[in-house]
């Protein structure tokens, strides 16, 4: 597969895009895209947006902060929707959101890229965060609570 030239100029007008005004659906992503005179798939602008660290909570989509990495701003976006953080076993800890919001609280505590964080998955409503150790999880669930005062 060739790597598309393109992507650079398409990522900076998402970013542009998102900045200025709320987008709801991909779709609409796409066709503004479009509009723009990018030549977009569905595909291309998902894989973008994953790529790019753009989050998805209140029914748009939000930009990641200028810097690469997440700063104390994003996950004070996020904290609204996180409601309660437990423990289970040594290695697992369970974070619950608001329904819909799990998968961009992961994305965001994947990106800080945390070194207690083996790893995470989500759903709907429900994180798995996964750590090596119980000082790990300790570690963690500490932060968690502070970050998302819980």
């Amino acid at each position: 597969m060739q790597a598309d030239p393109h992507h650079p100029h398409r990522r900076e007008a998402i970013l542009r895009i998102l900045r200025g005004a709320p987008v709801r659906k991909q779709d609409e992503l796409v066709r503004l895209l479009r509009e723009a005179g990018h030549d977009v798939t569905q595909s291309s602008v998902s894989r973008d947006l994953r790529e790019l660290g753009v989050l998805k909570a209140s029914g748009r989509y939000l930009p990641p902060s200028e810097e690469s990495s997440r700063t104390l701003d994003d996950f004070d976006t996020l904290r609204q929707f996180v409601r309660g953080v437990a423990t289970a076993g040594a290695a697992l800890t369970v974070l619950r959101t608001t329904i819909g919001a799990a998968q961009s609280v992961a994305i965001a505590i994947d990106k800080a890229a945390w070194p207690e964080v083996v790893g995470t998955i989500s759903g709907d409503d429900t994180i798995f965060i996964a750590t090596d150790s119980g000082e790990a999880q300790t570690t963690l669930v500490v932060r968690l609570r502070k970050l998302f005062r819980l």
